[in-house]
């Protein structure tokens, strides 16, 4: 049993299975463990994770970070916290910090890429341009803040306030948003703040340093931490095109850095040398994810290094290249040649983010070792074909996601990762180096007669088997499937380019309003065309989108807005080089190359996919996988054990009992 004096719960009425939750969180945070749990939505993952955390924290003198990826859990982990406060009269402070750019007051600054941002923000502040800055902490580069900005803290800190209103309070008093936020940091006892602030290489130890935090007194929240590994993957990830040189090159033409122009036809001639072999066929070739053919070849770093030494000194050519960026960047917001001169930096792979930390059981201390730059990455060289002509691409690529993560659990006190589809747990375990942790699954508070998973084996997206009459029986059976799900329904498909393939089936069967999700859309368009098609609830649409799309993951649609869920085919990645890499990769490391390199990431999307329909307990809905592969025993078993899949080519009378019984269980209500 959880004891009342051990948490601040913000409710009256605590869930059985967030009591088990409690439970094992404190279990955790007790021995200083970490806990990767699989909590079903509904569970209420934010409050059974902040209400003993919180308590411990406090009575530990320790801080708390609640990391997420999604702006909408920002409000709900401050709700969550206002609610604690209400209820209990607890004193602590909180601080909300979303993505620095995100944050900035400058006009039109998010337009800009974020190494671009970065750039631009440091070279504002070392040249005292920026007013903000300057308002906030004056003009002498110092860590004092300003009268003004003093009083706009103290204003702030009267109730626990979301990023929106900081922004809002900043800039009317003309200050620095993101500075204010970390003043208010050094302060609160909560850190609500994105990944990349403490798992983010090159940015987590500055960012700790700035709000005085000790990462081994601190407890770490990350909700949605399915997304942490591809996220921290992509973080540590660098690309050089030849695209970008064209562009460093075209502005260093225009400002009349002649010497600095030379050195970056260097580096074109070494690049376009370096793709002369994949034309050489001395590359795999096939299509990459994009849908274009493509060569590609592994290389090593002195291949790019050796190449460039022989003009001139590769660390001078960075050191000027630096510098000449930030002289651009006077003059405008984005410089190209300081992306050029960040890839440089980053090829390299000389990074303390690249330290292997273990920690020693008997004592609770960690050691540190540095491990080879190479382990965990890949360095390849891709030849791309597009409409614009032929396009280079240099990458030093992450494979290991724990090369950057492990460190950072091992040096903490604790690390709580919770979501929804965290399954199987010894996977993000491995792909997050989070040693001696407690791995949980717990069971869906929601009624399984409300949901009903079906598999329906009668096609496949299958690569070899994808033809005009396999996209017309899928387009076929789509439009049956969505005539008589009641209401309005998602489908998912595995690309843009098959679902415009299979709508050609599907249109003039399908007798509901029909949505379709368009790539170059905007956040508000998006917004607006979801809002839209929610008012067919009673009359019934269809939205057809893709599975790594905007509405595959982090869209709430509660109650009677989506009583339906298709997910067409299996997402699995293009089998390019990197794929092939990490495949290999994690075959030599856990034996589990296939699985973690291919098989487990593409089925994490559709269980996503899936969970956009039952999002409360009285919710009901039906969920279908449209593949042949979906009954095969490899397939099969990645479904979490509380998923009660039933299969059926023949699927008509189960739906039309599933509504049967739900126009009964209405009428009985009545």
């Amino acid at each position: 049993m959880v004891q009342s004096e051990e948490i601040l719960f913000p409710y009256e009425k605590i869930r059985d299975e967030q009591t088990e939750l409690i439970k094992d969180i404190l279990e955790a945070i007790k021995s200083r463990k970490s806990i990767i749990a699989h909590a079903p939505t509904g569970l209420g993952k934010t409050a059974a994770a902040l209400s003993p955390v919180l308590k411990y924290a406090i009575d530990n003198d320790l801080h708390i970070f609640f990391l997420t990826s999604r702006h909408t859990q920002h409000k709900i982990a401050i709700e969550t916290l206002r609610e604690i406060k209400k209820l209990h009269g607890t004193k602590f402070d909180v601080a909300d910090i979303i993505g620095k750019k995100w944050m900035c007051a400058v006009p039109n600054i998010t337009t800009l890429f974020q190494n671009e941002f970065q750039e631009y923000c440091k070279n504002m502040k070392e040249t005292k341009k920026c007013a903000y800055f300057i308002n906030t902490r004056g003009s002498d580069q110092g860590n004092k803040i300003t009268v003004p900005a003093k009083k706009t803290i103290e204003d702030l800190k009267l109730g626990i306030r979301s990023s929106e209103e900081i922004i809002d309070f900043c800039e009317k008093s003309e200050l620095c948003p993101y500075e204010i936020s970390i003043e208010l940091a050094k302060k609160s006892k909560i850190i609500i703040a994105d990944y990349f602030y403490v798992f983010g290489p090159h940015v987590s130890d500055v960012f700790l340093k700035k709000i005085e935090a000790d990462l081994s007194k601190s407890i770490i929240i990350v909700d949605e931490a399915h997304n942490l590994p591809d996220r921290i993957r992509n973080l540590a990830t660098n690309r050089l095109t030849s695209l970008m040189l064209k562009r460093a090159i075209k502005e260093a033409k225009k400002y009349g850095y002649s010497e600095t122009l030379g050195y970056l036809v260097h580096v074109q001639d070494v690049l376009n040398e370096l793709s002369r072999k994949l034309e050489e066929n001395q590359g795999s070739g096939g299509f990459s994810k994009g849908g274009r053919f493509s060569k590609e070849i592994k290389i090593t770093k002195e291949d790019f290094v050796d190449a460039i030494n022989k003009e001139i000194n590769y660390d001078d050519l960075v050191a000027d290249i630096e510098f000449i960026a930030e002289s651009v960047r006077e003059t405008q917001k984005r410089s190209y040649i300081g992306g050029v001169a960040r890839f440089f930096e980053h090829w390299r792979g000389e990074t303390d983010s690249m330290k292997k930390g273990k920690k020693d059981k008997e004592n609770n201390k960690v050691k540190i070792e540095k491990t080879d730059d190479e382990e965990g990455f890949a360095r390849i060289l891709k030849l791309e074909e597009t409409k614009e002509g032929p396009l280079v691409t240099l990458s030093y690529t992450c494979l290991d996601p724990s090369v950057i993560t492990g460190p950072v659990i091992a040096n903490s006190h604790s690390c709580i990762f919770m979501s929804g589809t965290l399954t199987p747990t010894f996977m993000y375990r491995d792909l997050l180096g989070a040693d001696n942790c407690i791995e949980k699954e717990y069971k869906s508070p929601f009624p399984h007669k409300n949901k009903l998973n079906l598999i329906v084996p009668r096609t496949t997206t299958k690569y070899e088997k994808r033809n005009i009459k396999q996209y017309e029986e899928i387009g076929k059976i789509c439009a049956d499937l969505a005539n008589k799900i009641k209401g309005n329904v998602f489908l998912f498909f595995p690309s843009y380019k098959m679902r415009d393939s299979i709508y050609l089936y599907f249109m003039n069967l399908c007798r509901k309003t029909i949505f379709l999700e368009d790539p170059k859309m905007k956040k508000e368009e998006k917004l607006e065309l979801l809002e839209n098609f929610k008012k067919y609830k009673k009359a019934g649409a269809v939205l057809l989108g893709v599975t790594s799309g905007s509405f595959g993951e982090g869209i709430d649609m509660p109650g009677d807005l989506l009583q339906g869920v298709i997910v067409i085919g299996l997402p699995l990645g293009v089998p390019d080089l990197e794929t092939r890499e990490l495949i290999d990769y994690f075959d030599r490391k856990y034996k589990k190359g296939w699985e973690y390199g291919y098989l487990y990431p593409a089925f994490q999307k559709t269980l996503q996919n899936a969970g956009r329909c039952i999002r409360s307990e009285t919710d009901r809905g039906v969920i279908v996988f449209l593949d042949e592969r979906y009954v095969w025993p490899r397939y099969k078993n990645c479904f979490p054990d509380d998923h009660k899949m039933i299969i059926a080519k023949d699927y008509d009378k189960i739906i039309s009992d599933f509504f049967e019984e739900e126009k009964k269980e209405e009428e009985k209500a009545e």
